[in-house]
């Protein structure tokens, strides 16, 4: 069975404002790599957390079968959500322990439903510290908030942009996309871009 690693991370321009998150799935037979899958998404007013959250479930609802993976995040609202305050927020009803309710619930009751058909393992990186994985997932989340950034039109007002996160292949550098997610995958190469935390 390979070895599965997937890179999170999202992205706001103002917090609330226009969002993106990204996903990079590798799969690894020892050091060979076999496969890599990027996603990418937005919306167009969330929240930084929201899109840190909406990147981890999108990528454990990307695998096609009960998985073990690796999900290295740079969100320690993520990390520390799932592997610890989760279990007082279930046992509280979902209310935090300064009595109130938990902001993003329907998103962690997501993450939780998610991380319930796998065997995850958590691991936090510092972000923007030079975890190759981590950069790319970087960029994705950006590519995914780049369709609902605001544009200018050719009067100077501002529009908003309207659409699902598609990179192109030369965005990607891959060959194949998966139209429902804006994802893109391939096969092939060397285990060059593993990062462990």
């Amino acid at each position: 069975m390979p070895d599965i690693i997937a890179y999170t991370d999202g992205a706001c321009s103002g917090n609330p404002g226009p969002g993106g998150w990204g996903v990079l799935l590798e799969a690894y037979d020892g050091d060979r790599l076999l496969k890599t899958r990027e996603l990418c998404g937005g919306d167009r007013n969330t929240t930084n957390n929201r899109m840190e959250l909406t990147a981890v479930i999108s990528a454990l609802d990307a695998l096609t079968k009960p998985s073990a993976i690796t999900v290295i995040t740079d969100s320690a609202y993520v990390k520390n959500g799932i592997t610890s305050w989760i279990h007082g927020w279930k046992n509280n009803g979902w209310i935090t322990s300064s009595r109130k309710p938990v902001k993003n619930v329907e998103l962690w009751r997501a993450l939780d439903d998610a991380q319930s058909r796998n065997q995850v393992t958590w691991k936090w990186i510092k972000g923007h510290a030079g975890h190759a994985g981590n950069e790319r997932a970087d960029e994705l989340a950006r590519q995914g908030m780049k369709p609902f950034m605001p544009k200018r039109s050719d009067k100077g007002q501002r529009t908003k942009a309207i659409g699902d996160c598609k990179p192109t292949e030369a965005d990607c550098g891959l060959a194949k996309r998966n139209r429902n997610h804006g994802a893109a995958s391939t096969g092939g190469g060397t285990r060059n871009r593993r990062t462990t935390a």
